[in-house]
C-alpha cells in the first residue's frame, strides 16, 4: 500500500517509515506538519495516512484536524492516528466512517500489532489501541445501555472496539467462532440497535460502549 506519514519528531517518523518499508509498503511523503501532510495527500493519494495528532505550529490537535480534512477530502485514504497521550475528543466520530485507526506512539514498538493495525486500517477496518480502549471503558456514571451484558460480552465487545474480527477474538479468548458471533449478537440485540448492516450494528455497538451510554 501506499502511505504517507505526517510526524513532526524526525527519530519516529524515520522509524515508522523504515518499519512500513521494510514490511513491503511504499512511502511515498514524509512530513513534519499537518499543511504539508494535506499537500502530500493530494499529490499522492494514499491508501494510508499515518498523523500525529500534536504537531506545529501549537502542538495541540493539528494532526486530528488534518485527519478530518483528508477523510473529508479523500475518503478513499485511510487515517492511522498516533498519539503520546490518550486524547481521543472528536476522534470517535471518525471511527463511525471506517477506516480509521488510533494508537498510542507506544504501540509502535509492538511491531506486528503496529504493522497489523496499518494494514486493517487501510483495508477498511477500524483500530483502537487497547489502552484507549481501557481508558475509555474506566468506570463513570451513565452506563446504563452497557449494564445488562455480561462480563464475556463486555470482553467480547472490548476486543470488536480495538478492531479485532471475529476469528482473531476466537483465538484469543480460546473460544469457537461460533460462539464469539453468538456473543456478538447478543450484544447487538441487548443495546438495541437497528437490524441493519451488521458491520454497521458493530461500529455503533462499540460507540455505545465507548461512551458509556
Amino acid at each position: 500500500m501506499r502511505i504517507v506519514i505526517a510526524e513532526d519528531n524526525v527519530l519516529l517518523r524515520e522509524g515508522v517509515a523504515g518499519l512500513l518499508r521494510d514490511s513491503g509498503h511504499e512511502v511515498a511523503a514524509r512530513v513534519g506538519d499537518a499543511a504539508r501532510l494535506l499537500d502530500a495527500v493530494a499529490e499522492h493519494r494514499p491508501d494510508l495516512a499515518v498523523i500525529d495528532v500534536r504537531m506545529p505550529p501549537t502542538h495541540t490537535d493539528e494532526g486530528l484536524r488534518a485527519a478530518v480534512a483528508v477523510r473529508s477530502t479523500h475518503p478513499h485514504t485511510a487515517v492511522l492516528i498516533l498519539s503520546q497521550h490518550i486524547e481521543t475528543a472528536g476522534a470517535l466520530d471518525l471511527f463511525t466512517q471506517g477506516g480509521f485507526g488510533y494508537l498510542l506512539k507506544d504501540r509502535v514498538l509492538a511491531v506486528e500489532d503496529f504493522l497489523d493495525a496499518a494494514r486493517r486500517v487501510a483495508a477498511g477496518g477500524n483500530a483502537l489501541d487497547p489502552m484507549v480502549v481501557s481508558a475509555l471503558m474506566a468506570p463513570r456514571g451513565g452506563r446504563s445501555g452497557l449494564t445488562a451484558l455480561t462480563r464475556r460480552e463486555l470482553e467480547v465487545l472490548g476486543l470488536v472496539a480495538e478492531g479485532h474480527s471475529n476469528s482473531a477474538i476466537a483465538a484469543r479468548l480460546w473460544l469457537t467462532e461460533r460462539t464469539v458471533q453468538s456473543h456478538v449478537s447478543s450484544v447487538l440485540t441487548k443495546l438495541g440497535l437497528p437490524p441493519n448492516d451488521e458491520e454497521n450494528r458493530r461500529v455503533l455497538a462499540v460507540l455505545a460502549y465507548l461512551r458509556n451510554t
